[in-house]
Formats: structure tokens, C-alpha cells, sequence
């Protein structure tokens, strides 16, 4: 019975999903009778089975715009003695059907119907009947709308309707393509070269300052589920308490990216040659132990990044670039600090995190009231918001097209944190291992280091590079989705596939599976990468060569430097 049940329930949800109503963003422009301001577009909501919009404003006809407000047009003494000839209507909406409204505004000499909404807009439904009975377009307008065009251009108005075209994809894709792209390629490779540090350090019992640094916390399956658990919490709570959860997030994130761009900058400030001193002794917390001056200062300007973004954060103009900043070097920070031991872990997260996003976006419209999708919602902020705050854990991208639909659709272009740091965990176990069992990461390096060029061949047998390029194409498929679909997209429904295929097709390819699906690979001493330089070129060991033992035997070195001056691997 419960299966049958089951069973049933997705039945409903697929009859829904095939039955939805049609609906698309168009356009209402509004000028002024008496040659007052400049024209205008506002945002409406219509169906085109009632009938097609004009896509040039200069083919749609300007007719006058007539307040019927006051009458929620269900029956005919609803309509004027004169009717609507040659006008298009505002009515409220309620008490009756589309239909029941159009029909009469359509026999009262109508040329279009606007029906007037304090609601979340909706597409204005009817049967394949109506559609064909009815002549005149008609769409939802916001109240908010209304009253800012009798605001502004006072009762004598006149209007047209039609829906611009709009590109399928924005350049802003672009942008967020290379900036998610951009970090899980580096904080991969930040987070791997990192561990083989570290690795070195411990070998040489090293007491100095990079001992101090933040230690790499390796994430259990426990440490999965109850992630996940928190996630759908935390999401869930959001939905209900938007307004109260919002500036809590805020604040988080506050903290959490200036710490995280303290953390990318400081490795490049200790390089600087001045502000070396340090502040005297004292017994203060955390000043006792005697920090750069140049150091708090990084920190302080960090800091203060972060409360400019935060004061300024609902200025649409430039607030985004400052968020995406603080976003990259979050994700850089968790990248860096959070490890997944196993690709057996690996593949737990994507898994779980699969289910979750899609999960979200593509069932719970079917459970909630207004049938919305409770990620998008939150994501975007819901449009009862009192705040109108949107929650910053996103990278975001204004709109670069030039198109009127701009106002209706969401002004921004957005990709959530999860669907980099996720994937980017599965890139940095990949540049781990690919260092540890010194596979062929190692000669990619060795030839990206030294001044032969780097062939094709060489640079895709760098499984690193594979991984990264797999999320790129993964990424580019979500963006097609987005533009086929014309609706929110779960991008771990493109990316998890597009990263574990390919890492377990690379792993059985190479027959390394079994270490890569364990981590038996990582040995605690491996031998010195054979890129490394030797002491008489350097006298202090090299970031990518703390692998902690004795330099290779001469002939491994000619070879991988005869390997690098033809292109190909040995």
C-alpha cells in the first residue's frame, strides 16, 4: 500500500509538471497624455495562449490605459456604460476567474486586460476553449506598479504591451564560469601543495612560523550526515523565518570571509620586505605571541572589507563585486582547510549533496503552497520578504544584456557556494593523490615548471587538469540547462556526475582504483619529487618539493627532463 501510494503521489507530480501553465515576462510601456516624463516600462506577467505579444515596441499599439480597479470585472454590471473601447483595463484581481474577467472585458470593447495584483504574480490559466474564445492579451501587473505609473505620470496614460526578446544565455556567464572555474582550479592545487607542505614540515620537525598554521580538518562520514542534516535545517528554517534568519547569515558571512581573505593575503604580505617588526611583549590575548604589525594591519583592512560590504551590501552598482571577492576567498579558506581523506568520502558527499539540491529545487514545489521551490526562494529571497534582503553565500553577476526583461526576471546571475567548495573537494583529494602516489601530476608539474613548453598530450594526462576541466564542462551543461529550461537550476545535478565519472573512469584507466577509492596511496615519506632543486641551486627547499626525503638518482632527473623536452610523458 505504500509503495502503491508512492507511486501515486509521483504520478500527481508528473501530471502536474506536464500541465503547467504557460507563462512568460513581458512588457507594459507608459507614457504620459499631457507629454509629461519620459516613458517607461514596468513588468507583467502574461500567458500567449490567450494571445501573442507584439516583440517590437513599435508595433505594439498605444492605447489608453483606463483605473477599473474599484470593480474586480465578474459580471456585467461590473462594466462601464460606455465599455473599454480602444482601452486597456486595470481590474483587481479576485472573486473569479481569468477567464470570467477577459470574457467581459474582451465584449466591452477591450483591446488588452491588466489585472492588478498585491500577490505573487501568477500566469493567468484557462482551458484550451477559453484560449480560443478569447482575442486579447492578458497579464498580471504588481500594485506596487500601478500605483508608481499614476504616480508618475498621473491618470491620463496611455500603454503599450509586447515582450522583447531576450538572449538565451547573458554574458555574465562568462564571468561567473571563470570565477568558479578559477577557484576550484586553485584552491585545489592550493589545498594539495599545502598538504605535501605540511607533510615536509612534520619530516623535518620544523618550529617555525608555518607551524602555526590552521590545521586541515578531515571530514568523516558522521561529519557528512550531520552536515547534511544541518543543511536541510538550516534551508528548511530559512523558508519560515526569512526575515528573523537573514542578518544572522549576514553576519556569518561577515566573519567568515574576512577570515577567509586574511587567510589568502597573508601568505603574500609575510613576502613583503617591510613591516616586519613586531609589537613588544605583553600579556594580551593572542598579542602575547608577538604578531607582524604588518599582519594586524592585513587584518584589520580585512575587517573593514568586510563592514563596507556589509553597510553597503544593497547597492546593486558595485556592493556584488566586493560579495564575490569575499566569496572566492571563503571558498579558497574552506578549500584549504577542509580535507576528504578518501575518495569514498568524496563520493558520500556528491552523492548526498545530489539528492539534497535536487531534492530542494525540483520536489518541493510540489509541497509547497505557493509552488515555489523552496532553494530558489531562499536563494533569491521571497518576494513577501519585509527585509528584501538575499542571502550572500552566492556569487553573483548583474545582468550584462540589454533587454527591458531585465526588470521582470532577477537582476543578477547567481551560483551558490556549494556548488564550488563541493566539487572542490573531489579537485583537491584529486591533486593530493595525484602528488602523493607521484602519478603523472608530477611530470605536468615538472614541465610547467621548466622552460620547455608544455605539450596537449602531457596536459591531458594531468588528471588534476581532467578533474578541473570536467567541472568546467559540467558547469557549461548546467548554464545550457538554465537556458533551455528558463528556471533555477540544481548545478550539482551537472557537476556530481561530471566529477565522479571522470574521476573513477581516470582511476580504473590508470588501475588505481582501489588507492583511489581508500587513499592507501598516501605515504607518510615519499621520495623528493624529481623537480626539486638541489641544494646547490637553493639553499631552502622549495614549496613543491616538501616531500621530505633524499634527492632521486641521477638518471631520474635526465629522464624526466628529456621527457619534458619532447612533450611527452615517460
Amino acid at each position: 500500500m505504500a509503495a502503491a501510494a508512492a507511486l501515486a503521489r509521483l504520478a500527481a507530480a508528473f501530471l502536474l509538471l506536464a500541465t503547467q501553465v504557460a507563462c512568460e515576462y513581458g512588457m507594459v510601456h507608459v507614457v504620459s497624455e499631457t507629454g509629461g516624463p519620459r516613458g517607461k516600462d514596468y513588468c507583467i506577467l502574461y500567458n500567449p495562449q490567450w494571445a501573442h505579444l507584439p516583440h517590437d515596441l513599435s508595433k505594439a499599439s498605444l492605447l489608453q490605459l483606463r483605473d477599473w480597479t474599484a470593480s474586480v470585472l465578474c459580471s456585467p454590471p461590473d462594466l462601464p456604460t460606455k465599455g473599454f473601447s480602444n482601452q486597456i483595463p486595470l481590474v483587481a484581481r479576485g472573486n473569479c476567474t481569468f477567464y470570467e474577467k477577459v470574457r467581459l472585458a474582451q465584449g466591452g470593447g477591450a483591446r488588452g486586460l491588466l489585472i492588478v495584483s498585491k500577490e505573487t504574480l501568477v500566469p493567468p490559466g484557462g482551458n484550451k476553449t477559453q484560449y480560443e474564445e478569447i482575442g486579447i492579451p492578458v497579464a498580471l501587473l504588481s500594485y506596487k506598479d500601478m500605483l508608481d505609473i499614476f504616480k508618475n505620470f498621473g491618470r491620463a496614460v496611455r500603454a503599450a504591451l509586447y515582450a522583447p526578446n531576450e538572449p538565451m544565455l547573458d554574458y555574465n556567464m562568462v564571468i561567473i564560469f571563470v570565477m568558479a572555474v578559477g577557484t576550484v582550479a586553485l584552491g585545489g592545487y592550493w589545498a594539495g601543495s599545502r598538504d605535501v607542505k605540511k607533510r615536509y614540515m612534520k619530516h623535518k620537525r620544523d618550529d617555525g612560523p608555518e607551524k602555526q598554521e590552521d590545521e586541515a580538518v578531515d571530514v568523516t562520514p558522521v561529519m557528512i550526515c550531520v552536515f547534511v542534516v544541518m543543511c536541510c535545517s538550516m534551508l528548511v528554517l530559512l523558508y519560515y523565518f526569512y526575515d528573523q534568519l537573514v542578518y544572522v547569515i549576514i553576519g556569518i558571512f561577515c566573519l567568515s570571509s574576512s577570515t577567509g581573505l586574511y587567510s589568502c593575503l597573508a601568505p603574500l604580505v609575510q613576502r613583503l620586505p617591510f613591516g616586519r617588526c613586531r609589537v613588544p611583549d605583553n600579556s594580551l590575548p593572542y598579542f602575547h605571541k608577538r604578531p607582524r604589525v604588518s599582519m594586524l594591519l592585513l587584518a584589520l583592512l580585512c575587517l573593514a572589507v568586510s563592514v563596507v560590504w556589509g553597510i553597503f551590501r544593497n547597492e546593486d552598482q558595485w556592493a556584488w563585486v566586493l560579495q564575490d571577492a569575499l566569496g572566492v576567498a571563503f571558498c579558497l579558506y574552506m578549500l584549504k582547510t577542509i580535507r576528504l581523506p578518501t575518495f569514498k568520502a568524496c563520493t558520500l558527499l556528491l552523492l548526498v549533496l545530489f539528492v539534497y539540491d535536487v531534492f530542494f529545487v525540483f520536489i518541493t514545489p510540489f509541497l509547497t503552497k505557493s509552488g515555489n521551490s523552496i532553494m530558489v526562494e531562499v536563494a533569491t529571497g521571497p518576494s513577501d520578504s519585509a527585509t528584501h534582503e538575499k542571502l550572500p553565500m552566492v556569487l553573483k553577476v548583474p545582468r550584462l544584456n540589454a533587454s527591458p526583461l531585465a526588470l521582470c526576471d532577477r537582476p543578477f546571475s547567481l551560483l551558490g557556494f556549494g556548488d564550488i567548495l563541493v566539487p572542490g573537494l573531489l579537485v583537491a583529494y584529486c591533486h593530493r593523490f595525484d602528488i602523493q602516489v607521484q602519478s603523472s601530476r608530477v611530470y605536468f608539474v615538472a614541465c610547467t615548471v621548466g622552460s620547455q613548453p608544455l605539450s596537449l598530450r602531457s596536459l591531458l594526462l594531468s588528471s588534476r587538469f581532467f578533474r578541473t576541466r570536467a567541472y568546467g564542462i559540467g558547469l557549461l551543461v548546467t548554464f545550457m540547462a538554465l537556458a533551455l529550461m528558463q528556471r533555477g537550476q540544481p548545478a550539482l545535478l551537472y557537476l556530481v556526475p561530471c566529477t565522479l565519472i571522470t574521476s573513477c573512469a581516470l582511476a580504473l584507466w590508470r588501475r588505481e582504483l582501489g588507492m583511489f577509492w581508500t587513499g592507501s596511496g598516501f605515504a607518510k615519506d615519499l621520495p623528493q619529487s624529481p623537480w626539486a632543486p638541489s641544494s646547490a641551486d637553493s639553499p631552502q627547499p622549495r614549496k613543491d618539493s616538501d616531500t621530505g626525503l633524499s634527492q632521486p638518482p641521477p638518471g631520474s632527473r635526465r629522464r624526466c627532463a628529456w621527457a619534458g623536452g619532447q612533450g611527452l610523458p615517460p
